[in-house]
């Protein structure tokens, strides 16, 4: 960049010293509104382990740990069977029973579900399609496959390991969470996943993102 020369001046023009701080902090705003801006910029989810608690809106949950666990064979024609089990502590605090229900096939699915382990979106590694996954709520005299209002349980999430096959040192997974908000046709509050456009799919919006190590677990 130079001055302007005027038209009375015979004199050489000069050139004008631009900072280079102030070029980088152009160029930085030049990539900030190709990228759409500061306040659109995505937010990494948060980071949880073994012992966090999560409010999902809808749950208040406990991530409990993740372990192997055996089941004994009930004859000797039969054989064990193992499991990686994923564990929390929920509390439903709808004013409806909800599903305990079963992470979703893809995130694109989940979206439509209200059912807790719904929330539970791509989890790696990923496990086989015959190894579950198989949900339930433990409750007094068995299991359950519902979460009652107001009412804590435990909730295990599990996926089956075939007889040779060694489970993972550890699991990561997203969690979504819920929204209560007015339905379209109805003007009804009812709870839905906190979801968003991603072109031609509806997407969870990530809450968080757990790691867990995965402990060996004690036969049952």
């Amino acid at each position: 960049m130079t001055e302007p020369s005027g038209d009375s001046t015979d004199k050489p023009r000069r050139p004008v010293v631009v900072p280079a701080v102030a070029l980088v902090a152009i160029a930085g705003l030049g990539i900030t509104a190709l990228l759409g801006g500061l306040s659109e910029a995505a937010e990494e989810p948060e980071a949880l382990g073994p012992g966090a608690v999560l409010d999902q809106g809808l749950y208040d949950t406990k991530i409990v740990a993740s372990r192997v666990t055996v089941e004994k064979a009930e004859s000797q024609f039969a054989e064990d069977k193992r499991f990686v089990e994923l564990i929390f502590d929920v509390t439903n605090k709808g004013d409806e029973t909800m599903a305990v229900g079963n992470p979703a096939a893809s995130p694109d699915k989940a979206h439509t579900w209200t059912a807790f382990a719904a929330s539970l979106i791509k989890i790696t590694p990923a496990f086989d399609q015959e190894a579950g996954p198989f949900s339930f709520a433990r409750v007094k005299g068995g299991e359950s496959r519902q979460l009652q209002p107001g009412v804590p349980n435990q909730v295990v999430v599990r996926y089956e390991l075939q007889p040779s096959e060694q489970p993972p040192e550890k699991i990561t997974f997203d969690m979504s969470s819920f929204v209560e908000e007015e339905q379209f046709l109805n003007r009804i509050p009812a709870w839905q996943m906190d979801s968003t456009e991603a072109g031609d799919k509806i997407l969870p919006v990530i809450k968080a993102r757990v790691t867990l190590p995965v402990e060996k677990g004690e036969a049952q």
